[in-house]
């Protein structure tokens, strides 16, 4: 690879030694509005850094065109992306930093190795249909995906190169009679109908580029572009020398209409079909240890086995609920009944693992569920659905409350156990109900609708913040009123209330200065405010005598965890991420913090020693807050397509995933996905299909 210093003569001899405050260290490589270094960031993380030719850093349409790339390339920045470090598109010389992946493009596999082998282009055609899921799902379409702008990474192909994306709330648009993308990749809209390109001329892109990388041609070849274009818009596209089982999916790829085009989760289900079995199991990197192979549980139950090396085995087995070695890497579909909750042996409470079944549960519809450890149950609430007690040990209803009212747009939240009873708030955000754990009956309930949604409950109490910043406080077990007044410091404003743990609750109101929050701790069994203090957000978890508060940008990005002590509020320690994490969810447990950043970046943070202790990509885009179970050392999160992940606490390395269970709607983006409940050695996730499913953890 060239050094930096010898990267040619001319104007781009004279490219800057620094991108913000990244040396560039030696040249990748260079295209038309560009060139690539590699550089590191501040923790020795390799980059690939984009610097934009000095002729087009004064032209402003390029300028806004780079912007919308780094904005696009942020969105979708996740597991089949390269993840965006940092930008500057308004410097003098534009630039932006994402993390360096070693691998070659397909264009320059193909033209070294040859046509790719069916097993492997079937790889390919998984990653990179489940890569446009996650990229559309961002809101972008991405129009230029052709084989040099997909990268063949150790564990997935990589999608990069966002420069003539557009999202679909963008206000660029496409100038009439400027056709932009490459012709032998382009749809036939590209061509005809340039400003109304959407989602499905990535698809017909695909279809075009497994031709390439089955045949080493297009399907549609010619020397002259303006052949292309019209082959691409009139002719029928020549796959011959694709594989036989994928040219029927590659054909319908490349309809020359876009609704006649599969969306990728439907090209994943029929690969699925196809291979018998979701093949991208290969792209998960492999364990950094031993695995022990073992079979894929079938759907009714195993035969009982009875040799102590089959009991040991069996146990494995309940524990992963099939762990399928392929290849280095694995899969863990967690759940394999049906939904019924009969017929299945359950273990007792307190023996995780013994001869315990995975199970399903449909709690709602249209939304995944939201769930709470309680009582023996697990509390849920879904759509249309107050509340269900399900019993954890195999999924059967225990009794389940009809929703009240109107939905309001407000959602569900998780029905808590507090003063000896289930509470659970009304979708519309109206009511407050307290039932009998083992009855489902009302004990009490009381309108809270003047609270929008603040209510939470902690130390026997449930706490209420107004719009005027007035807390009070009722008694958990009879719903008589406690205390009540006026937060001071409030500037009349609703209190936002976080419950942790202990006796303290605390409510966040915008500090005086505007830039800030201010957050107070309140007795809740007293209401007494204990301190308050200035704080860069709202708090996050308690570990080791201090509540942790998650630092935010201007652009939504997670910069720092600060820590104040919970004797006065004082700030005893700020932990800077090596990396600003955009739109991250943050998970406090003992000493560490974990954070999952809105692409897929999964990060296990020191709270000590204020390191990094492992990062890992996931293929998780937008997915739920972190889970974490110590005993099992493993770290759960909920994907949008309703896919439960593992990660190994210790490494980062993954540990499997169960079976993805979407919505109705799989091209809608799931919002605010619920984090997965870990007790007693089991973890149960919630999938945006409403069903609750349960599995153990070791």
């Amino acid at each position: 690879m060239p050094s930096h210093n010898s990267i040619g003569t001319g104007a781009e001899a004279e490219l800057p030694e620094y991108a913000g405050h990244y040396r560039l260290e030696e040249r990748l490589g260079a295209g038309g509005m560009g060139v690539v270094h590699l550089a590191r960031s501040a923790a020795g993380l390799p980059l690939a850094v984009k610097v934009v030719h000095a002729e087009f850093a004064e032209d402003p349409e390029f300028r806004g065109r780079f912007r919308q790339e780094v904005a696009a390339a942020r969105r979708v920045s996740g597991a089949f992306t390269a993840p965006v470090v940092d930008a500057d598109p308004e410097a003098e010389r534009p630039w932006m930093a994402t993390l360096f992946i070693p691998g070659p493009t397909l264009a320059e596999h193909v033209k070294r190795n040859g046509p790719m082998e069916a097993a492997r282009l079937r790889h390919l055609t998984a990653g990179l249909a489940e890569a446009l899921r996650d990229i559309h799902r961002a809101g972008v379409v991405h129009r230029d995906l052709k084989p040099s702008n997909v990268l063949l990474a150790e564990d997935s192909p990589k999608v990069i190169d966002f420069g003539i994306s557009r999202p679909k709330d963008s206000e660029l648009r496409t100038e009439t009679g400027k056709l932009i993308g490459t012709p032998p990749f382009m749809a036939p809209e590209q061509f005809r109908r340039p400003r109304e390109v959407g989602p499905a001329a990535d698809v017909f892109a695909l279809g075009s580029l497994l031709v390439h990388a089955a045949t080493g041609r297009g399907p549609f070849d010619s020397d002259s572009p303006y052949v292309v274009a019209y082959q691409v818009v009139h002719d029928e596209p020549d796959v011959s020398g694709v594989p036989e089982e994928l040219a029927p999916l590659v054909l319908d790829c490349l309809a020359k209409e876009p609704e006649d085009r599969p969306t990728p989760d439907e090209l994943m289900g029929r690969l699925r079909r196809i291979a018998g079995r979701y093949e991208t199991q290969v792209f998960i990197p492999a364990q950094r240890g031993p695995i022990e192979p073992v079979v894929e549980v079938a759907e009714e139950p195993a035969a009982p086995v009875v040799d102590g090396g089959a009991r040991k085995r069996r146990r494995t087995l309940a524990g992963v609920v099939g762990v399928l070695a392929l290849g280095g890497a694995l899969t863990v579909p967690f759940l394999v009944d049906g939904g019924s909750g009969t017929g299945t042996r359950t273990a007792p409470a307190g023996s995780p693992g013994a001869a315990f079944r995975p199970w399903q549960r449909e709690v709602g519809s249209g939304a995944a569920p939201v769930c709470a450890y309680g009582a023996g149950s697990l509390n849920c609430a879904g759509t249309g659905t107050l509340a269900v007690a399900v019993d954890p040990r195999d999924g059967s209803v225990r009794w389940r409350r009809k929703a009240g009212g109107g939905d309001g747009g407000g959602g569900v939240t998780a029905p808590v156990v507090s003063g000896g009873l289930v509470q659970a708030l009304e979708p519309d955000g109206s009511r407050l109900v307290a039932m009998d754990p083992d009855t489902g009956r009302t004990r009490w309930s009381m309108d809270v609708s003047r609270y929008q949604g603040q209510v939470r409950q902690a130390a026997g109490r449930v706490l209420l913040a107004a719009p005027d910043g007035t807390l009070s406080a009722v008694d958990s077990a009879t719903g008589k009123a406690r205390w009540r007044h006026r937060l001071p410091g409030s500037a009349a404003s609703q209190p936002v209330l976080a419950a942790l743990g202990g006796d303290l609750v605390y409510a966040s109101t915008p500090a005086a200065d505007g830039t800030s929050m201010l957050m107070s701790a309140v007795d809740a069994r007293s209401g007494a405010v204990r301190w308050q203090h200035g704080s860069p957000g709202t708090p996050v978890g308690v570990s080791d005598g201090l509540v942790w508060c998650q630092e935010r940008n201007a652009s939504d990005e997670t910069v720092a965890l600060v820590g104040h002590r919970l004797t006065d509020g004082s700030v005893a320690r700020r932990v800077r991420l090596s990396l600003a994490l955009p739109a991250a969810s943050v998970t406090v447990r003992g000493d560490r913090a974990y954070l999952l950043a809105a692409g897929g970046a999964l990060v296990a943070q020191d709270l000590a020693s204020g390191k990094q202790v492992w990062r890992s990509e996931t293929s998780v885009s937008q997915g739920s807050a972190p889970a974490v179970d110590p005993a099992s050392d493993r770290v759960y999160v909920m994907a949008p397509d309703g896919r439960l992940l593992s990660v190994d606490r210790r490494t980062g390395a993954p540990a499997g995933q169960s079976s993805p269970r979407p919505g109705k709607r799989s091209d809608r983006v799931v919002a605010d996905l619920r984090t997965p409940v870990v007790h007693d050695g089991r973890v149960y996730g919630s999938a945006p299909d409403g069903t609750v499913f349960g599995a153990v953890t070791e």
